[in-house]
């Protein structure tokens, strides 16, 4: 407390007995698999194996590659953000050797017409190099386009620098300084005889460029590859860093699984899958999206869950069948429409009812982005075998389009059998997790008691306003009980401090019934 000796006017800031609780995110998706490239941008991850956030389809492309052949999991990510999502994290597992060839890049001049007149390529065999180039202020009696620096990077790491070069012949000419002074690079210069250099004001673009690597032997990726470590941070388990991760997608389980005779490894199917789920279960936070094995019919996928697979989680959820969507990579006379995982698209779906409804919606009935075809038309009475199970079907609807048509988790108890129920609850203990650190190390007395309870019925009160619980007063919704007697004294005195907090989630109309009679004309 201050001391006041001198008479006047004093203030003093108090801070507030209430605090506020803001909803933790709930669409922040991670996919794990193969992509065309590794990115570059960390010098401490050569291999690009490390979770990397990626809030768009063009950043995805400037550090993987974009689609590549073998890899679904850029078409995954594509319907991700297609669908709605915004934000995701990338793991990369490594699937190709060393190709043994030089890394390579053709860099862009300032003026079109020139094309990409300067090759760059690695003396090392693939090399993880990027180029910069800037621009320098000419003099002013200099004819021909402006020169620029050239800067070789390696690792992230500026490693070589050669400054004041041009495109025209002479001492200073790009091809000349280099090749002859560069121990990482050799360039050559192919220009347009059609172009008049000397009319030109800048030579080559400005920015920072990386060379390609040449594309290595596939090698056969395992499960144990997938799960990855925790402490290398790599495959699933490296998501361990990543936590506020709350859907986790490996749409490349297909590419890997997938034999030489083109059967379907079922038992790594399943070993994978049951690696996801136990990391999302023991994280506590995050859903496994799961799909279904390729070409199964819906007595075989019954079959499948029920005799083979046998999983029984709240974290994971299941969808059948697969989607067909325009073919990003045609080769050839190849379709022009492939079927691919859902996964990718249904977070997408997720995240999009999340961010227009709330995480308390079921995310079903609704269209999927970017899909064309469905792999199997499941009729009504199919689904009614597979809907009990936590299969969630995908069906067409004429005029309604193809539609999400099941909201359930892969969970045989009943208080956990649907996704917006798992994923409600998920938001709010992260979210109380999160927002009541503050409480740590306080005195452990009524006034902590008190400002907890009014921390928590504030933000419940929210979630039941804007009918994410059920109850038509906010007393039916929830309740928050911290007082003496889930706090008595020998819970005091271990140093804890004991909130119960109850909540009525809403749940989805699933079955929606209908009883109509005809009601008969009475005398009067």
């Amino acid at each position: 407390m201050p001391t006041y000796a001198a008479p006047g006017v004093y203030v003093e800031e108090v801070p507030s007995a209430q605090k506020v609780l803001t909803a933790a995110a709930t669409a922040i998706a991670a996919f794990v698999g193969f992509t065309g490239k590794a990115p570059t941008d960390d010098p401490t991850d050569p291999d690009g194996v490390k979770p990397r956030l990626v809030t768009s389809w063009t950043q995805f492309e400037d550090l993987y590659g974009g689609y590549a052949e073998g890899c679904m999991l850029p078409i995954a990510v594509r319907g991700y953000f297609d669908n709605g999502g915004t934000i995701a994290y990338i793991v990369r597992i490594p699937n190709t050797a060393p190709s043994g060839q030089p890394s390579q890049l053709a860099l862009p001049a300032a003026d079109r017409a020139l094309g990409t007149p300067l090759q760059v390529t690695s003396i090392e065999p693939d090399a993880n190099l990027s180029v910069r180039v800037e621009n320098v202020e000419p003099d002013e009696d200099a004819e021909g386009p402006n020169p620029f620096n050239l800067i070789i990077s390696e690792g992230g790491q500026d490693v070589e620098t050669f400054e004041g070069l041009t495109i025209t012949p002479g001492d200073t000419n790009v091809e000349t300084v280099v090749n002859a002074q560069s121990k990482k690079v050799k360039v050559k210069l192919d220009l347009d005889s059609s172009v008049d250099i000397s009319s030109l004001n800048e030579a080559m673009k400005p920015g920072s460029f990386t060379l390609e690597r040449a594309p290595g032997e596939k090698l056969p990726v395992n499960g144990r590859k997938f799960a990855g470590s925790e402490s290398s941070r790599t495959g699933i388990n490296g998501l361990t860093i990543a936590e506020d991760v709350t859907m986790v997608i490996v749409p490349d389980l297909i590419t890997a699984a997938t034999k030489p005779d083109k059967t379907v490894d079922l038992n790594m199917w399943k070993a994978v899958q049951t690696t996801l789920i136990t990391h999302c279960e023991l994280h506590g936070n995050r859903m496994a999206v799961l799909d279904a094995p390729p070409d199964m019919s819906p007595q075989q996928i019954k079959d499948w869950l029920s005799g083979t697979a046998m999983y029984d989680s709240a974290f994971a959820s299941l969808y059948y069948p697969w989607i067909k969507v325009e073919n990003p990579t045609p080769t050839g006379t190849g379709d022009a429409e492939i079927l691919v995982p859902p996964s990718g698209h249904i977070a997408g779906v997720w995240a999009r009812v999340d961010e227009t409804r709330g995480v308390w919606k079921a995310p079903a009935n609704e269209t999927i982005a970017g899909c064309l075809d469905i792999g199997y038309h499941v009729s009504k009475a199919e689904q009614s075998l597979l809907n009990p199970m936590g299969i969630n079907c995908i069906r067409p609807f004429g005029t309604r389009g193809i539609r999400i048509w099941g909201a359930r988790t892969l969970s045989s108890d009943s208080d956990w059998r649907y996704i917006n129920v798992r994923r409600l609850f998920n938001m709010v203990e992260t979210t109380i997790l999160d927002g009541t650190q503050w409480a740590v190390f306080e005195p452990n007395d009524v006034k902590l008691w008190e400002g907890v309870t009014r921390t928590l019925k504030g933000f419940l009160t929210g979630l039941w306003r804007d009918g994410a619980l059920f109850g038509t007063s906010a007393d039916q919704a929830f309740f928050v009980k911290c007082d003496a007697e889930t706090n008595p004294p020998q819970s005091i005195d271990e140093g804890k401090l004991v909130v119960e907090v109850g909540i009525a989630p809403v749940k989805p109309a699933e079955f929606v019934i209908f009883r109509i009679s005809q009601q008969k004309q009475s005398a009067s």
